[in-house]
Formats: C-alpha cells, sequence, structure tokens
C-alpha cells in the first residue's frame, strides 16, 4: 500500500504509517528542518520540501492513501480559533489534493478543539465536499494515552474512504496495554548522568504527562507551554519553562527539565528516531507531531478495510471465472 503525506512535519504520523504497512510515495513539508529530519531518519523516502499550496497531485491519481496532520493553530483552544478565517487553514489544500489523486482513503489528524460546536459547520462542508468526490467520512476523537503514550493527548481523526471501502472500516479500539507514567518512561534517561536523584523523582512523577505544546512559527519556543501546562508539569516534577540541553548532573537539586529525546519519548517515538536542528526547531517537530503508535492504529484500521475489500473483490473475480 502506497501512500502520500502532507504536512509531513518531523515524521509522526509517516513513521506510524509505516508500521501500518504503507510505503509513503511521496512526503511534503515547507519546514527545512523538519525535512532534514525525515531524510536523516529515512534516506529513501522521497521528501518534497515546499508549500503545500504550490503541490499538485495528479500524478499519484489512484494511490491507496492521503493521510495528514494540516496545521492546528485555526481550531486549537491556545488560539483565536478563527479557524476557515485563518490563514493558516489547508483543509481546503487536503480537499483539493484529495480531488486529485483520488486515493482510496484518506487520513487527517487535527486537535480536540475541531469538535467544538463553532466548527459544526465547517466540518459538515469538509464532509459534503468529500462525498461529491464519492467518499463516506467520520470524524473521532482518539485519547493517546489508549495507545500506550504517556500523554494526555485528545487528537480529532478525520477519515474518509470511497464508499465500497467503507462497510469494511471501523475505528481502531484502545491497546490493552496501559501508558507508563512519566517516572516508568524517562527514569532511564533522567539517569544518563549519574543523577542521584532520578529514582525519587521518577516515584513523584506517577502520572501521564499533559499534552506537549510543540507552538507554531509565529509563536512559541522550547518550553512545555502556557502557565496552566507548566503548572501540570511542576506536579510531575519537571520544570517547564524550558528544554535541558543534557539530562541533570549527579548533584543537580530542585525540578529537572526535559531533554528533546525526553519530549520525543513522551510523544511516542521510538529513541532511534533522531531530529535534526537546534532546540527549538527540534521540540516544535516533536510537539507538533501525530503520535506514532496512534497513528499506527488508525492506519492499520484503514489498512484491513482495503485489504478486505481486495480480497472480496479477488473472491468475486475466481467466482466469476469459475
Amino acid at each position: 500500500m502506497d501512500s502520500l503525506e502532507l504536512c509531513a512535519g518531523g515524521g509522526g504520523q509517516a513513521l506510524g504509517l509505516e508500521m501500518a504497512g504503507f510505503n509513503h510515495a511521496n512526503l511534503v513539508e515547507i519546514d527545512g528542518p523538519a525535512c532534514a529530519t525525515l531524510r536523516a531518519n529515512r534516506p529513501r523516502w522521497n521528501v518534497t520540501e515546499g508549500d503545500l499550496t504550490q503541490f499538485n497531485a495528479t500524478a499519484y491519481r489512484g494511490i491507496d492513501l492521503v493521510a495528514g496532520g494540516v496545521p492546528c493553530p485555526p481550531f486549537s483552544k491556545a488560539g483565536k480559533q478563527l479557524g476557515a478565517d485563518d490563514e493558516r487553514n489547508l483543509f481546503p489544500e487536503a480537499v483539493r489534493i484529495v480531488d486529485e489523486a483520488r486515493p482510496n482513503a484518506v487520513i487527517l489528524e487535527n486537535v480536540r478543539g475541531l469538535l467544538d460546536p463553532v466548527f459544526s459547520e465547517y466540518r459538515e462542508s469538509i464532509s459534503a465536499e468529500l462525498h461529491a468526490l464519492g467518499y463516506w467520512s467520520g470524524w473521532h476523537l482518539l485519547n493517546s494515552a489508549d495507545f500506550g503514550v504517556s500523554q494526555l493527548r485528545p487528537r480529532v481523526i478525520f477519515v474518509a474512504l470511497k464508499h465500497e471501502l467503507a462497510k469494511h472500516f471501523s475505528w481502531p479500539a484502545p491497546s490493552m496495554r496501559l501508558a507508563p507514567s512519566v517516572g516508568e518512561l524517562l527514569v532511564d534517561l533522567m539517569a544518563a548522568n549519574s543523577w542521584r536523584g532520578a529514582q525519587a523523582w521518577s516515584k513523584r512523577a506517577c502520572q501521564i504527562a499533559p499534552t506537549l505544546v510543540g507552538g507554531s512559527k509565529k509563536h512559541g519556543g522550547p518550553d512545555l507551554g502556557p502557565t496552566r501546562a507548566r503548572a501540570a508539569w511542576q506536579v510531575l516534577g519537571v520544570d517547564g519553562r524550558g528544554i535541558a540541553n543534557e539530562p541533570p548532573e549527579p548533584d543537580f537539586v530542585g525540578m529537572p527539565k526535559l531533554t528533546v529525546r525526553m519530549c520525543a519519548r513522551v510523544q511516542g517515538f521510538p529513541d532511534e528516531w533522531t531530529f535534526v536542528g537546534k532546540k527549538t526547531p527540534a521540540y516544535r517537530q516533536i510537539g507538533n507531531a501525530f503520535p506514532p503508535p496512534v497513528a499506527r492504529a488508525v492506519g492499520e484500521s484503514v489498512a484491513r478495510a482495503l485489504n478486505a475489500q481486495a480480497i472480496a473483490a479477488m473472491r468475486s473475480n475466481s467466482l466469476v471465472a469459475a
């Protein structure tokens, strides 16, 4: 199965879909450091660095999947929620690309705020446009912690499939594996420089993390978010006012900060996935990512629908031949 990835960022969704069995025909991303991250981790991936509004998808007509994480700020409660009036809103471009490529399936993810009543007409308009192109579609809220991610990170998922495929699709069920606490997840990284307080800290950090906030190019830097988010991190014994370059030293006293690698693990990235760029762009790639385990779960549900339809078609052809 082949996919076309839009607004690929640092690769969270792309990695999850790879785990679900999809091969990436192309990944489109405007941010230079994020493109460098994709190329560093998967040199064979075809990465197009450029503005999505200038990308033409007709060469990928009939591809299995178009997927993407279009920008969240237009719908985020942390912003002004301008929706369709926000210059960063790329849902219309995603719909245009679906029209050009006519894939078998579509996956788009965004923030929880997109499900607010104020955007109900906008959601219906997107569904109506896809229906006119021959797709069933649905909106669904998934909680990342239900899929083993140690984070309170609700994500809105939009899935569309050609009408003949929709009967084979079901939303992914929560994993039976509980998400670890932040302390369980990060104690080895906190102790990497022999910090004597690592074990005591891990016992305090006995809950999953609040949502990582990546910020945007206009706003946000290498810290763990606004005042409320920092207060939630403080309960876990983490200083959210910045990102550390290294884990705590042996005699460190106080609340430690997370490193980029720790943030990546909280987001569900494997440790071997590296991020290119200085601290701010690296953290932004992580904080804005779709957690790979959640992307994998959605991808597997879509893959099952595609495979079920393929099997049904093979059986039908066999009966005709007989």
